[in-house]
């Protein structure tokens, strides 16, 4: 590429400031996902975020200010945030900006001179609003009574109660304060660091250093029973059950948290030294009908049983740490979570993979035509990424590659993936790569195609990991 310089008159006088303002570009509203291209934000990188929101639950109206470092990708006449709540003020750099709310979800900014690429910069944006009452990609994502309030969803949860790039290639640190009644405790990510009373309201902060994903972001408030200490292995561990809950109820929903450290540090054994500095989960009183793992700390219904703690806590090496490229890569998160559960029950006495993988193809091999075998794992559709064989299915590729390239070969190909992928983003394609390098010289393609994407029951055979495996007449 040649690139044409213009001799413009006045120009070789110009300051940096306008030399960088002539050069400089809208950055896109629209982020790198075809699923949803709204999602994040084009000519920004998130460094970090230093969130304060202040909640009132009679209202349930939040007030917030953030401030989010971040890099500019190329030259910024004006940037994007994702934001569902209105906002009263924007500065960058400590001065004024212009903004403006192009669509509910987008906030614009125009900051009072162009951004130069490469630089770092701060925006500092003032907001309140009811998040209740904000809908985007046809979900109302709040979930909230006028006891407790738990921000956990996924594809989204961010615009709801912070501005960000909401897209998990965009990672960054986070810190979070948020303020309430004092008598409510506050759980969020990572690691507390204090706890300030003023008056009627106290104010917790939060800190996770570790790179995070935006929806993986995450604050509870309201009354919580806590346990803290650490797992065999040194682990930290926070675990938090509503007081919501009737006292039986709360007494079985923590001792369900108890299990934490313990299948942490096996996992750990399994997929590679834990990524993060503390583990642990909270357990809600508010009628949630899904488990979410937040990093750090997951969050479940009173409904929580063992093999969803093991999912959840998975999901730290496979969903937080090794975090989609792209959506459509979601089998690398549920397939791999779900193939956990399998493992511990068998390392627990229970089923063996070899089993479940046999009786689970036995359930579905007659049935050709249904979703679960045509559904394609590599690119299931915004609308079914959460669908069963993305979860079924997906944990029957792994306990499959397990008998057709053996039991250490798998272990160690989960362990390097959770290893070169850490803290980063990755896709289908660049695991089907690495586990060719676990093969033993063997030729994968076609494996990876009848389990993944050629949309019809995979024959039995040893080439599939189905040897041994017979489909009832």
């Amino acid at each position: 590429m040649v690139l044409l310089s213009l001799l413009v008159p006045g120009l070789s006088g110009a300051s940096a400031e306008e030399r960088v303002s002539l050069r400089a570009v809208s950055g896109s509203p629209n982020g790198p996902d075809a699923y949803w291209p709204r999602d994040g934000n084009g000519g920004t990188n998130a460094l970090r975020y230093n969130i304060h929101v202040t909640y009132d639950f009679r209202s349930r109206k939040l007030w917030g200010r953030t401030v989010a470092t971040m890099r500019a990708q190329e030259a910024l006449s004006s940037f994007h945030l994702d934001l569902l709540l209105p906002v009263s003020r924007v500065r960058v750099n400590g001065r004024a900006a212009r903004f403006s709310k192009p669509t509910p979800h987008e906030l614009r900014v125009v900051p009072a001179t162009a951004i130069a690429k490469g630089t770092t910069f701060k925006v500092d944006v003032t907001y309140a609003g009811y998040p209740g009452r904000a809908s985007y990609a046809g979900e109302r994502n709040w979930l909230a009574d006028g006891q407790e309030v738990v921000a956990m969803n996924q594809p989204h949860m961010a615009p709801w109660w912070f501005p960000s790039n909401d897209h998990p290639t965009d990672k960054a640190q986070f810190e979070v304060r948020v303020t309430v009644p004092r008598a409510k405790r506050v759980v969020s990510n990572g690691t507390l660091i204090d706890r300030t009373v003023n008056g009627t309201r106290a104010t917790t902060h939060w800190r996770a250093t570790d790179p995070m994903a935006t929806y993986l972001a995450f604050f509870a408030a309201g009354g919580y029973a806590v346990e803290t200490g650490r797992s065999a292995a040194g682990i930290r561990y926070y675990n938090a059950v509503s007081t919501q809950l009737p006292p039986a109820a709360r007494s079985a929903a923590m001792a369900q948290l108890r299990r934490t450290g313990a299948v942490t540090d096996w996992l750990a054994g399994q997929f590679g030294t834990y990524p993060f500095t503390s583990t642990g989960g909270l357990v809600t009183g508010l009628d949630v009908g899904f488990a979410l793992e937040n990093q750090t700390r997951p969050t479940y219904g009173a409904w929580i049983y063992p093999s969803v703690v093991v999912h959840e806590l998975a999901h730290q090496w496979f969903g937080d740490s090794v975090s989609v490229r792209r959506w459509r890569d979601i089998w690398l998160n549920e397939g791999f979570a779900s193939y956990a559960e399998w493992a511990f029950d068998e390392a627990h006495g229970g089923t063996s993979t070899a089993a479940r993988l046999g009786s689970t193809y036995r359930a579905w091999c007659d049935a050709p035509t249904a979703d679960f075998w045509t559904l394609d794992l590599t690119s299931p559709g915004a609308a079914h990424i959460f669908d069963e064989p993305v979860y079924e299915r997906g944990a029957m590729v792994l306990a499959a590659l397990k008998k057709r390239i053996g039991t250490t070969n798998l272990r160690n190909l989960l362990r390097a993936w959770a290893a070169a992928h850490h803290d980063g983003n990755a896709t289908v394609a660049q695991f089907e790569a690495l586990a060719a390098s676990y093969g033993g010289g063997q030729d994968l393609g076609g494996f990876f195609d009848a389990w993944l994407r050629d949309g019809t029951v995979p024959a039995a055979t040893a080439d599939n990991g189905l040897a041994g495996v017979t489909c009832p007449s």
